[in-house]
């Protein structure tokens, strides 16, 4: 895992290369979006993580916001209570690459990292 880009006190934390591949996707649908991050229930280990680019009017009051460089990664609250310490990283190997998800919270994380009970 390379090194997370920001400050301690953010509940979501990207790694630079987590953070170049967001802002590449981004660029490929030619708008002003931010990123989402959540959890819903579901998946092998009870809860799924979710991750997709928004228009900056979904932005809601009891929202979080965490800003790098411009780029805005946004998470409710509820979802925040599971995900509060996360590292999104992106790993460009051939096999297993993608994003990474390194849950502090997680008791127990499924084969395909995707989802996690907490």
């Amino acid at each position: 895992m390379t090194q997370a880009t920001q400050a301690p006190q953010r509940g979501i934390q990207m790694t630079e290369t987590a953070l170049k591949q967001v802002m590449a996707l981004r660029e490929q649908q030619g708008e002003d979006l931010f990123l989402r991050v959540g959890v819903r229930q579901g998946g092998c280990s009870g809860m799924s993580y979710t991750m997709d680019f928004e228009d900056g009017s979904n932005v809601r009051e009891d929202d979080e916001v965490y800003d790098y460089d411009g780029f805005q990664v946004v998470c409710d609250r509820k979802s925040l209570l599971y995900l509060y310490g996360l590292v999104l990283d992106y790993n460009t190997a051939l096999i297993g690459g993608g994003f990474t998800f390194t849950n502090p919270n997680a008791t127990q994380t499924c084969g395909c990292g995707s989802s996690f009970s907490a």
